[in-house]
């Protein structure tokens, strides 16, 4: 106990030493802050491009040059994109990377210059290519190496002062494939880690680790390999007080052809991408950005009841193309973008990404400028009932229902049913604290929209969300607690449609009077397949709060 105490001791005296090196080294807005990118095929920013970026309102602007941020990259496998020294950054080839949304959240923070060194290439190993012992394939760990140095010594020849201030890496998806690369990512990691310091002489160089994005194809049919890579990831992070762990696989990523998702974030999912490695970078400096927007006045009177409703899902209950500033478009949807604070509204989004503080007023609180359907939800719900309202929202846009279920999968840290039944309570808790009585309305789910596109999950889905609504009706003690399951249109191919998904869920409907199956069937188009745009998910919430008023 005394040596884990001694351990403990040093790393709290590591962690707090770190702190205040970051404090005084963010005093410093002269030197250029050097940051380096690099991985593979979603470091790289394949299946995007600039021309859609002007689709995207949050991040508009950035298919322009970047004038202030100096940019150096060597970028691809056999055909690479070199920049041969320093240029303003920009997107290559059109192609859309992490770091153009990186660069402008970061210089929105910080006085400082910015420059970004970047070397990535597709189908890449870290066993392989990105060894640093013995580099095979592309040898990518001297290429990268060497245009890192070239292009310091190039700031140095300038005159310029720098400073290395972090390393962003985004690979794993190919060792899992081979088991031997797979099971040694951990000690490969470490290895990568060490020789990057060395090799710069920076010992306390910081790493920003990508998470690999579960909401592509193989975060179904390859989910445990996956998961074994992310596992080695989080120890490496979590031993290494100069390491962290980047959640990223909710962030957006866009659909394939046929074959269903694709692996690929694109260009959406690429800016959101950035945004995840600059947000963990400011944290790091202890400059994030504020996001608290606290409840001022508590809406209920004391001892008054409130139905708490709960919304729950992934993809588009999260929102995930649906963005505040478009509503201003939408006739008689504008007012959808201002808080509410007659409403109380907590959220947990993301798989725990982004977490309410407390009790909110309902508004959107998406990361990324965007907003789900418990906008239009709770404004229909307010305008026909006289009671009190209260909106939860649980959501994880990077699970399958099969990590919904109390059994839950070997893939042990996307298991989510104890964290939402955790939220569930701790709603009820928190209005009960507040002096309310709690009537726990309904639990609104949106069936996956990632599982429509993948045969063995869609011809489960039905048992699956059986076993999640007998369950909770169990822990919470309400065996007629009422579930409102929507459904969109399911991905239709040929292979897919003999499993008719839909009649499935009406028999269950049929069969349980407290599951009220919802057909969404015909809500806006959108331009992506199976994600909702901003109308649609504005009628999704409509519709939801709908059925629920067709059943009082």
């Amino acid at each position: 106990m005394r040596q884990i105490a001694g351990i403990l001791t040093a790393l709290l005296h590591i962690s707090v030493a770190a702190t205040a090196q970051s404090s005084k080294a963010d005093a410093d807005t002269k030197s250029v802050r050097v940051f380096i990118f690099a991985g593979q095929s979603n470091m790289v920013g394949s299946d995007s491009s600039a021309r859609d970026i002007q689709h995207f309102p949050p991040f508009d602007g950035l298919d322009q040059p970047q004038e202030k941020v100096l940019f150096s990259y060597c970028i691809g496998r056999e055909d690479k994109a070199t920049s041969n020294g320093w240029t303003a950054l920009r997107p290559v080839n059109n192609v859309v990377g992490p770091e153009l949304s990186f660069a402008r959240a970061v210089a929105q923070e910080t006085k400082a210059p910015i420059a970004i060194i970047k070397c990535a290439a597709g189908g890449t190993t870290l066993g392989g290519d990105w060894n640093p012992a013995n580099p095979s394939g592309f040898r990518l760990y001297p290429l990268a190496l060497q245009l890192v140095q070239s292009s310091l010594t190039e700031l140095s020849r300038r005159g310029i002062t720098y400073r290395i201030e972090g390393f962003m890496w985004h690979q794993g998806e190919n060792d899992m494939f081979d088991d031997k690369l797979r099971e040694s990512y951990g000690k490969n990691l470490q290895s990568f880690l060490a020789s990057w310091r060395r090799d710069l002489k920076s010992p306390n160089l910081r790493f920003y680790i990508g998470e690999l994005c579960t909401k592509t194809i193989w975060g179904m049919d390859n989910r445990d390999n996956m998961y074994a890579i992310a596992e080695q990831q989080r120890a490496v992070t979590d031993s290494d007080p100069f390491a962290e762990f980047v959640h990223t696989s909710h962030d957006a990523v866009e659909i394939g052809g046929e074959e269903g998702l694709h692996y690929h974030y694109g260009t959406l999912g690429q800016l959101e991408h950035g945004v995840n490695y600059a947000n963990a970078y400011l944290r790091a400096i202890g400059r994030a950005p504020e996001t608290a927007r606290p409840l001022k006045v508590w809406p209920y009177k004391p001892g008054s009841s409130v139905k708490l409703f709960i919304l729950a899902g992934h993809r588009n209950m999260e929102g995930e193309r649906a963005f505040t500033a478009e509503l201003k478009s939408l006739r008689g949807r504008e007012a959808l973008a201002k808080d509410n604070d007659k409403i109380a509204f907590t959220y947990s989004i993301g798989g725990g990404y982004k977490i309410s503080m407390g009790w909110e007023p309902l508004g959107p609180a998406g990361f990324y400028g965007t907003f789900g359907p418990e906008l239009s939800f709770g404004k229909m719900l307010q305008s026909k009932l006289s009671s009190n309202i209260a909106i939860a929202k649980f959501t994880h846009s990077g699970s399958q229902i099969i990590d919904w279920t109390p059994s839950g999968t070997s893939a042990v840290q996307r298991n989510l049913y104890p964290k939402f039944i955790d939220f569930i309570r701790a709603s009820i808790q928190g209005l009960q604290a507040k002096g309310q009585s709690v009537e726990l309305a309904g639990i609104f789910y949106h069936v996956g929209e990632n599982d429509m596109s993948f045969g063995p999950y869609r011809k489960d889905a039905p048992k699956w969300l059986r076993a999640i609504v007998a369950q909770s009706r169990q822990d919470l003690s309400l065996p007629a607690l009422k579930w409102f399951v929507s459904q969109q249109p399911p991905t239709d191919t040929k292979e897919l449609s003999v499993i008719d998904v839909t009649a499935n869920l009406e028999a269950m409907a049929f069969s349980d009077p407290a599951f009220i199956h919802i057909k969404a069937l015909d809500l806006p188009p959108q331009k992506e397949k199976l994600v909702l745009a901003t109308e649609g998910v504005v009628r999704l919430g409509e519709l939801l709060a709908e059925s629920y008023l067709k059943q009082k």
